[in-house]
């Protein structure tokens, strides 16, 4: 198929494949929708700090401080996307991301205190509605799937003495790493200082306190480890 043969060149991906089953008017629809995310991409990237490849943005996207942002090649950015790239290291998005409608990416949130950024890697794809906050620090690998409504924090609220309110204790900052081949399931919540290894799964709905070695499967309130997937492959093969 034409679509898929273009898909693979846009992505370098010579083993994508076009798996479902499309009436000419389900094309249509598709292809004109791109066409509108490419057209608004052409305007954007006039105001972004660097863009390498074809730019998909959406409708009512609002990207502040858009000159640090940073894109690699076909970006998506569906509708009603809301981005701050305000902080020291900006926001970069690598190569073939996605980032799905209702999706909040934050740099810095209290104006008075700068954030550090937001990083995420190559073919990951970011679910509607996830909200990120990148003050402390936020590093998403390649390949991570990140699933509805996933909440990442990495600021914390200080609160230790009783007398003075909590709003004026300040914060406290402590950077989240989420590393390659992980897949954060739906409505999934991710505190400040936690990395997340290479490989991991963790089950929708969880609360991830504390980091957790690769390959983990992780479910819970807090997540706690379940299994190791490298374990169960190896068992399978004896």
């Amino acid at each position: 198929m034409l679509v898929e043969k273009i898909i693979r060149k846009l992505k370098r991906n010579p083993d994508y494949k076009w798996e479902s089953k499309y009436t000419i008017v389900d094309l249509g629809i598709i292809l004109s929708g791109r066409l509108g995310q490419i057209v608004r991409g052409g305007w954007t990237r006039l105001f972004l700090k660097r863009v390498e490849g074809l730019l998909f943005i959406g409708k009512n996207v609002k990207i502040r401080h858009a000159y640090l942002f940073s894109a690699g090649k076909n970006l998506i950015i569906e509708d009603n996307v809301f981005i701050n790239a305000m902080s020291y290291d900006g926001i970069m998005v690598k190569d073939n991301v996605s980032i799905a409608r209702n999706c909040t990416l934050v740099g810095t949130g209290i104006i008075s205190q700068k954030g550090k950024g937001i990083t995420i890697g190559n073919n990951t794809g970011i679910n509607s509605g996830a909200y990120l906050g990148g003050q402390g620090g936020i590093e998403i690998g390649d390949n991570v799937i990140i699933g509805p409504g996933v909440q990442v924090f990495s600021e914390n609220h200080n609160f230790s003495d009783l007398n003075t309110n909590i709003k004026d204790q300040g914060v406290s900052r402590n950077g989240v790493v989420i590393k390659n081949d992980c897949w954060i399931g739906a409505g999934v919540i991710i505190l400040a200082g936690v990395t997340i290894g290479d490989g991991c799964v963790i089950a929708a709905g969880s609360v991830v306190t504390r980091s957790v070695a690769n390959d983990s499967v992780v479910a819970g309130v807090p997540g706690k480890v379940l299994k190791n997937r490298r374990v169960i492959s190896v068992g399978n093969v004896a």
